[in-house]
C-alpha cells in the first residue's frame, strides 16, 4: 500500500464485520495484511476482540498498536470524570496513530461492525483527518448479522427501520418504538431493563428478539422477555422486526385525525392506523396528503359529503374491510368523527374508533404564543348546520363570560357576512383593541399568521382557510425580537372582581 500524498501514511478504517472472520470483506482482509500497522482497542483487560477477529489477516512483521481504554464505566476518579479520562485518552490515542502517519506507514484502525456505525474509530477519525488521508473500508453491522441470527426480514416493502441506542431513557425509547415499523436497539448491557420497558410499554415486547454476540461461537438468541437483566452484555441487540401483512382490525371504522398540516405532527398511532387499512376514505386534498401504499384502495369525494363518506365507510367494515376515515385536525372538533358515529348506529356489527390529533386552534395558538392559555370557548360561524341565531346566542355568552374564543370555519366562497357580523357583536362586549389571531393554512405550504385589533379584523382577510383566536379582556399582545414578531398569551390568573 501507498500514501495518496507519497510522504504520509494513510489511515484505513476497517470495519471488521460483527464477530465471525469469514464476515471480514476481502478488501478489509487485503487491507488488514499489508498495513504496516494495525491498531486496535480493548479494554482494561487486553483482550481484543477486533484484534481477534483479524488474527487470520495478520502478518509477521507488523507494528500492533494496543489501545487501552482508561475506563469502561462512567465513573472515574480522572479530575475531570469520565468524560475528562476519555478525552486524554482519545488525544493521546490519536497522537500515537499520528506518529506513524507523519513517519509515512499507513496505519490500519481496526473497528468491530462497520466503523463509521457507533464506532470508536470515529473519535480517532476526527482528531486525525485535518492532517492525514482517510479510507473507510465499510463493514457488515450487527444489525444484519442479528437479522440473520433470527432468520426474519427486518423491513419489507415501504417500512421504516429505527436505529436506537439503548441507553436512551425508557420514555424516548417508547416513544421512538411507538413511532417505527421496526427497530434495533443496540448498547444493551445495563440498559436492558429500560429497553424491556419500554418495549413492553409500547406493546411489542412479545415480538421482540434479543441477539448476543451475533454470528460468534457464543450467539444466543432468545424471546426478549425471557431474557435475564443481569447476563446481557454490552455487545448485544435488541431486534424488532416490522410486522408482517399487518392490518387493523377487519369490520372496523378508525376515524382519525391527520393534524393541521405538517407531516411531523401527525400522531404515530395515526400513522400506525393509515398505515394498516384496506380502505381510506376523505375529502380529497386530505387523502392526497397521505403517501400511496400498495394494495390500498382509496376513496376521495367533495367536503360537503359527510354523511355519504360515513356510510360508505360502515358498508365496507361490514364487509369485512379496515377503514380509516380521514380528518384534517382532530377528528372530533368539527369533522367526522360525530358523522360516522351517527351513522354507525345503524350499523350494530361495525366497531368504529376514534383517533385524536391536534387541531387547528392549537396549531395556530403555537404561532403566537400561548392565546389559549385561559379558559377558551370553540364555535364554529358555519350557519350550515345550525342557524345564525343560535351562533349569534353563542358568541354572546362565550364573549359575556370573556373568554377567548377559537373561531372555526369563518367564512367560505358563499358566506362572506359572518365574520363582520361576529366582530360587531363582539364590540358590544370587548375592547377595540383586543388582539385577534389570523391563522391561515397554518403548517401547511401557505401559512400566514397576523394579528389585528378586533375593530381592524376585515372580512376580506378572512377565507376557509382560517381559523380565528380572539383575546380575552385579559388577553396581552406584544411585539418581540428582531423584526417585532407578534407574541399574544393570556395569563392564566385571572383579577378578582
Amino acid at each position: 500500500m501507498s500514501s495518496r500524498s507519497g510522504t504520509l501514511g494513510t489511515l484505513w478504517g476497517v470495519g471488521l464485520g460483527p464477530g465471525d472472520p469469514e464476515l471480514v470483506t476481502v478488501k478489509a482482509a487485503r487491507v488488514i495484511g499489508s498495513a504496516d500497522v494495525v491498531a486496535y482497542h480493548s479494554a482494561r483487560h487486553g483482550r481484543s476482540i477486533a484484534r481477534s477477529i483479524a488474527e487470520p489477516y495478520l502478518r509477521s512483521g507488523q507494528i500492533e498498536e494496543h489501545l487501552v481504554y482508561p475506563v469502561t464505566t462512567e465513573t472515574s476518579d480522572h479530575p475531570g470524570g469520565y468524560a475528562g479520562a476519555m478525552e486524554d485518552f482519545y488525544r493521546e490515542a490519536a497522537e500515537r496513530i499520528a506518529a506513524h502517519l507523519a513517519a509515512g506507514r499507513d496505519v490500519a484502525l481496526l473497528a468491530e461492525g462497520d466503523p463509521l456505525f457507533y464506532s470508536s474509530y470515529m473519535h480517532m477519525h476526527t482528531r486525525l483527518t485535518e492532517r492525514f488521508d482517510a479510507v473507510i473500508v465499510p463493514g457488515v453491522t450487527s444489525v444484519s448479522a442479528a437479522s440473520a441470527a433470527v432468520a426474519t426480514p427486518l423491513v419489507q416493502g415501504d417500512q421504516v427501520l429505527t436505529i436506537l441506542p439503548g441507553t436512551l431513557p425508557a420514555d424516548e425509547l417508547q416513544r421512538r418504538i411507538s413511532d417505527t415499523d421496526a427497530a434495533v436497539i443496540l448498547k444493551l448491557g445495563r440498559s436492558y431493563p429500560a429497553v424491556r420497558k419500554a418495549l413492553s410499554a409500547s406493546g411489542r415486547l412479545d415480538e421482540a428478539y434479543y441477539v448476543e454476540r451475533a454470528s460468534t461461537e457464543r450467539q444466543r438468541v432468545l424471546p426478549a422477555d425471557e431474557v435475564d437483566d443481569a447476563s446481557v452484555p454490552y455487545f448485544a441487540l435488541a431486534m424488532l422486526a416490522g410486522r408482517q401483512h399487518t392490518t387493523a382490525a377487519t369490520g372496523s371504522v378508525a376515524v382519525v385525525g391527520l393534524g393541521p398540516g405538517d407531516v411531523e405532527w401527525m400522531t404515530p398511532q395515526s400513522r400506525h392506523e393509515l398505515a394498516a387499512a384496506t380502505d381510506l376514505i376523505g375529502y380529497g386534498p386530505y387523502l392526497d396528503r397521505l403517501g400511496v401504499r400498495e394494495g390500498q384502495r382509496r376513496h376521495p369525494s367533495d367536503n360537503t359529503d359527510e354523511p355519504a363518506r360515513a356510510r360508505l365507510a360502515c358498508e365496507l367494515a361490514e364487509q369485512g374491510h379496515s377503514v380509516a376515515v380521514v380528518s384534517s385536525g382532530d377528528p372530533g372538533v368539527f369533522a367526522m368523527a360525530t358523522a360516522v358515529l351517527e351513522e354507525a348506529k345503524q350499523w350494530p356489527s361495525v366497531t368504529v374508533r376514534v383517533i385524536p390529533a391536534m387541531t387547528a386552534a392549537q396549531a395556530v395558538a403555537s404561532r403566537v404564543g400561548a392565546p389559549l392559555g385561559h379558559d377558551y370557548a370553540v364555535i364554529s360561524l358555519s350557519d350550515r348546520l345550525k342557524p345564525w341565531d343560535v351562533i349569534a346566542a353563542r358568541l354572546t355568552a362565550a364573549a359575556t363570560a370573556d373568554m377567548v374564543l377559537a373561531i372555526y370555519n369563518p367564512a367560505s366562497k358563499t358566506r362572506t357576512w359572518q365574520v363582520t357580523a361576529m366582530r360587531d357583536l363582539l364590540l358590544e362586549h370587548r375592547d377595540p383593541g383586543t388582539p385577534v389571531v389570523i391563522g391561515r393554512d397554518v403548517a401547511g405550504p401557505g401559512e400566514t399568521v397576523r394579528v389585528v385589533r378586533l375593530a381592524d379584523l376585515d372580512q376580506a382577510d378572512v377565507d376557509m382557510r382560517c381559523l380565528l383566536i380572539v383575546g380575552s379582556s385579559q388577553t396581552q399582545w406584544y411585539s418581540a425580537g428582531e423584526g417585532g414578531i407578534d407574541r399574544v398569551f393570556t395569563p392564566r390568573y385571572y383579577p378578582h372582581i
